[in-house]
């Protein structure tokens, strides 16, 4: 499932690969050996100094599939949460990021009836309005280009 099960190594390698960029570069960029490469291509997960510098080389953010994963898999805010008085040190962000990628996901799980439009809202938190706005974006879309 997509964002389900994030192999960073793999994704990695595929992007690397889009972009043709030779073992050489990336060893001299990320300052390591090309076996220390082959060896990352096969990791699940990276520390996030070299996520950041491998998402610098491939001009890609692969931090934002782990906002997707939490927008699309994160556990509902409980009781248990901070309630919203609490000042924190860290950045708040006022909204959820809904990437293209994670709309037409969405979108894509109610057109093939995997899920209903309630099963998403339960499922994703997505608010109905939001969800709505997205059908009805992608229908006049889809009406548009025929």
């Amino acid at each position: 499932m997509f964002l389900k099960d994030i192999h960073i190594g793999k994704l990695l390698k595929k992007r690397v690969e889009e972009l043709k960029i030779e073992p050489a570069r990336i060893s001299h960029f990320l300052n390591c050996s090309e076996e220390e490469i082959y060896e990352m291509y096969q990791q699940e997960s990276l520390p996030t100094h070299l996520l950041l510098r491998w998402s610098k080389l491939l001009e890609y953010d692969f931090f934002r599939l782990y906002s997707g994963h939490l927008v699309l898999y994160a556990p509902n805010r409980g009781a248990n949460s901070q309630s919203k008085n609490n000042k924190s040190a860290l950045p708040h962000f006022r909204k959820n990021i809904y990437t293209k990628e994670i709309i037409y996901f969405i979108i894509e799980q109610i057109s093939k009836g995997k899920k209903t439009k309630k099963e998403v809202m339960e499922d994703y938190k997505i608010p109905k309005n939001t969800l709505y706005r997205w059908l009805h974006k992608h229908t006049s879309t889809n009406a548009d280009q025929k």
